[in-house]
């Protein structure tokens, strides 16, 4: 009852929608001989193809569907990874493939259908259930390589105690063909007996598509009712979960279902995984500037083209999160197409955001002047955020007339505080520095110092990290003789799969990279007072080198380092690393809409077997009243073992993309002392800073034009936010226009924290209801 759809691994896009075509008109023929086969089909991605491509056979597949033998299953736009989307993509991919599944088949799906995924978020199953699903159906984790997982029908809870029935069939496959030792094995592997005596039994040819045979067909026909061997039954996914919801004592699993395998895939294909995270944060930032001109009341003043729907944009991001794609196992063919698709939407989408920015701010100009000519440009700060943002940044020369500090292509730093999700005007905002708030570099023979009002850090000559302690606070955050921001090479040669694994023996083989080409005090870069600067070059090898460049801002709680890489290696797994003067058993990571402890020791095989995990934009090591936070711009591959926190950088499989990752990488990410919990020091937000930078909208003089509208913005102050709250353990991830309804604005707000929260949700627009 089963046909599961690759949509590109070791083929293109383009093959998919044609063997889509192939496998379900084999299942319609099928369908007119065999009565009672019933043919599960999940993506609404194919199904839209299909309605595209070969309309004949999509009515066909309509009708089939009425009678309640084709069915669409699981929920999401595309079968997703699992893991590496953000918390906003998961939700798009169920609102999207509900909305579809909805309009074109008359009713949500209730499971969840997702067989062949690396691993499944914590944050899944609230998710699902906000979405109308109360049911899950894997059955990747039979792949684990150190633990068999304990069930096969189980209960599954999520961080926010969530629950969803579960089950993963016993017979390990999604791609049987029916057989009689298939049948057996499905009664005598169930891991369950006793609490639930049923499973399912997956069958056709998957992956590439084909579906069910007529010799499947009539293979499960026969064994219907053969005496000694378990009862076959065609059926359908939701009377399967009906009957297994009325099982008792079935188990409970908190947490995350982690696949003991395949922990590569969180690093591999590099730059579609950069690709991919900008995208979604300039969605945010489109979307939330698209909600602010609704609310303000500025359509007039703003071109049609880019207050249109989201929802385009959004279908390709979610197509190129399909679990071969944005994993980065799949050959180059598609690899390269991914990375052309998202580098024309990144460019698609800065393009809107620039002509919304450039509107509102000429707007506001406007207002602010009385709608008299300007003697003087000025520029606007954008936040998309929801908490005031004071921070050093970048502004055309001429802005201000005395400005503190130059960069070197001539741009002038400014010290900002930028309202919460709004605009705010540089003239309005600029703030100015105490001499005790400068940012300041020293440099020696053998290190360079860099401090500011919130932390001290010493490099050596090769840029590895030294000591950094708080200002104020005696405690050293580096562990002793042991530097940290040290780049470090690994043999990277998997038993199985090589695009999709890492195995644990690749730590035996660590080699740090410490051949330095340029020191720190060759090319000092900016020395303050709002931001200090300096780069170090290192060899890798005689084909790859590392340029990075390490900075503090005034006021920043944080040491940045940008990285350039030119990596043309061979089976090298390149990482940084942070030895910690710290003791701590679990260190914490950010996943979807929350955060996730994992151990820092091996007391366990379970522990062991997760050497390799995955984060989105921080992870935390804390002991009581102090930490460290390690925040990135691109990146999910962690390991933290005993103290030792390592960000994974880049791999270089061969198989199937023998291309994977050569070329030229640029990624960012920082290291942040604290005092207290990672909560309180604000990490968090630290981390969202750190990913959705401010933009900066420079006007030229006026042309003196009226501009008119019906908006009750007040904006003679130079500044304006949407909304704001007062509670920093309630952050509204995104603020859209709903669709299809012009007046309405939807805020997707989640508690942080990892607790409940009460808080005020201040709307600076006029507001007829609200629904929640």
């Amino acid at each position: 009852m089963c046909d599961l759809f690759v949509l590109a691994w070791l083929w293109p896009y383009a093959e998919t929608r044609r063997k889509c075509a192939r496998s379900w008109s084999s299942v319609v023929r099928l369908m007119e001989r065999y009565p009672e086969f019933t043919f599960t089909c999940s993506q609404a991605q194919l199904l839209q193809w299909v309605k595209e491509d070969y309309p004949v056979l999509y009515s066909k597949i309509k009708l089939h569907a009425a009678e309640g033998r084709f069915i669409p299953v699981g929920g999401t736009w595309v079968e997703m990874d699992g893991n590496l989307p953000s918390g906003e993509s998961f939700i798009r991919q169920f609102v999207l493939g509900q909305r579809f599944f909805e309009k074109e088949f008359g009713s949500k799906c209730k499971v969840f259908w997702l067989p062949d995924t690396f691993g499944y978020s914590a944050q899944l199953p609230q998710i699902m259930r906000l979405a109308g699903i109360e049911c899950f159906l894997s059955q990747k984790l039979s792949w684990n390589l150190v633990n068999t997982f304990p069930h096969n029908s189980f209960w599954w809870q999520g961080i926010d105690g969530s629950t969803v029935l579960a089950h993963f069939p016993s017979g390990d496959s999604y791609a049987m063909n029916g057989t009689v030792s298939e049948v057996i094995k499905c009664a005598e592997n169930n891991k369950d007996q006793g609490r639930a005596d049923i499973s399912m039994m997956l069958y056709g040819y998957g992956d590439g598509g084909g579906g069910p045979t007529e010799d499947m067909l009539e293979r499960i026909d026969r064994v219907k009712n053969i005496d000694g061997i378990p009862r076959v039954k065609s059926s359908t996914p939701d009377i399967f979960f009906a009957q297994l919801a009325q099982c008792h004592n079935l188990c409970k699993w908190v947490g995350e279902l982690y696949l003991e395998l395949h922990q590569g895939t969180y690093t591999t294909q590099a730059q579609l995984k950069t690709f991919n995270r900008q995208c979604e944060v300039l969605l945010q930032k489109c979307e939330f500037l698209q909600a602010f001109v609704y609310a303000n009341k500025l359509k007039s003043i703003v071109p049609v083209r880019v207050m249109q729907s989201t929802q385009k944009y959004w279908e390709t991001l979610l197509l190129n999160q399909f679990h071969d794609v944005l994993p980065g196992s799949s050959i180059e063919i598609v690899n390269v197409e991914a990375r052309q698709m998202l580098s024309q939407l990144k460019k698609t989408l800065i393009a809107d955001i620039s002509c919304l920015q450039h509107s509102i701010a000429e707007f506001m100009q406007a207002s602010r002047q009385g709608n008299r000519q300007a003697l003087t440009r000025d520029s606007y700060i954008f936040n998309s955020l929801c908490w005031e943002r004071q921070e050093v940044v970048a502004v055309p020369h001429g802005t201000v007339e005395m400005p503190l500090q130059l960069t070197a292509e001539g741009q002038q730093l400014l010290l900002v505080r930028a309202s919460p999700m709004g605009v705010t005007s540089t003239q309005s905002c600029s703030q100015l520095l105490a001499p005790d708030q400068h940012a300041r570099i020293k440099v020696t023979a053998g290190e360079v110092v860099m401090s500011n009002e919130h932390l001290v850090a010493c490099f050596d000559k090769v840029g590895r990290l030294m000591s950094l302690k708080l200002q104020g606070n005696a405690k050293e955050a580096i562990l002793p003789s042991h530097p940290g921001n040290q780049f470090v090479m690994f043999d990277d040669v998997p038993l199985y799969w090589d695009a999709w694994d890492v195995m644990d023996y690749h730590l035996q083989t660590r080699k740090p990279v410490d051949n330095i080409t340029a020191s720190p005090s060759d090319v000092v870069i900016e020395r303050g007072p709002l931001r200090v600067s300096f780069q170090v070059s290192l060899q890798i090898s005689a084909r790859s080198s590392i340029l990075q460049t390490i900075s503090l801002d005034a006021m920043s709680p944080f040491v940045q380092v940008n990285v350039t890489v030119h990596w043309h290696e061979a089976h090298k797994f390149l990482k940084v690393e942070f030895p910690l003067n710290l003791r701590a058993h679990n260190a914490t990571y950010e996943i979807q809409f929350g955060h996730l402890q994992r151990p820092t020791h091996v007391n366990t095989s379970w522990d062991s077997a997760r050497y390799e995990v995955c984060g989105h934009k921080w992870a935390d090591v804390s002991e009581y009243d102090f930490g460290v936070a390690l925040l990135n711009d691109c990146k999910y591959g962690y390991s933290c073992l005993d103290n030792v926190l390592r960000l994974s950088l880049l791999r270089s499989p061969k198989n199937p993309d023998e291309q994977a990752d050569m070329g030229l990488h640029t990624l960012s990410y920082a290291i942040m002392p604290h005092r207290g919990s990672f909560q309180s020091a604000g990490v968090i937000q630290q981390a969202y800073n750190f990913n959705y930078h401010l933009d900066i909208m420079t006007l030229g003089t006026s042309s003196g034009d009226s501009i008119t509208s019906e908006t009750d913005l007040t904006s003679s102050t130079g500044t304006c936010s949407l909304v704001t709250t007062n509670n920093p353990a309630m952050i509204i991830e995104t603020a859209k226009p709903v669709d299809n309804c012009n007046n309405a604005i939807l805020l997707r707000i989640y508690e942080a924290f990892g607790s409940s929260a009460k808080g005020m949700i201040k709307l600076n627009f006029p507001v007829n209801s609200v629904l929640g």
